[in-house]
């Protein structure tokens, strides 16, 4: 079964002010975005287990025209928060490419 790092030209993640986190997937193609935005791996309950928030609180977008799959979740910690670990977090991405679709 594929993997989100499979079906992804491009993966990043970054903040998106100091209280939410943004994850980016870019698709080379058309087919690849649709198996990706169809995807169950690619739902609140799903995304809010990996980053530990309640799934309401996950915003999921769908980008047709660029072939992107956004995703905002809050972050733990605010950004400088003296337990946060990733300021920027460009790293926050990680845990989705071994996803199965």
């Amino acid at each position: 079964m594929p993997k989100i790092e499979d079906v992804t030209k491009y993966v990043r993640s970054k903040n998106a002010g100091p209280f939410w986190i943004t994850i980016d997937l870019f698709c080379e193609t058309p087919d690849d975005y649709i198996q990706l935005k169809e995807s169950p791996a690619i739902s609140h309950e799903n995304i809010g287990r990996l980053y530990h928030v309640e799934p309401g609180q996950v915003k999921i977008f769908h980008l047709a025209n660029l072939n992107v799959v956004k995703i905002s979740v809050p972050r733990r910690n605010p950004q400088g928060h003296r337990y946060e670990r990733d300021m920027h977090s460009g790293q926050q991405y990680v845990q989705l490419l071994d996803l199965e679709l």
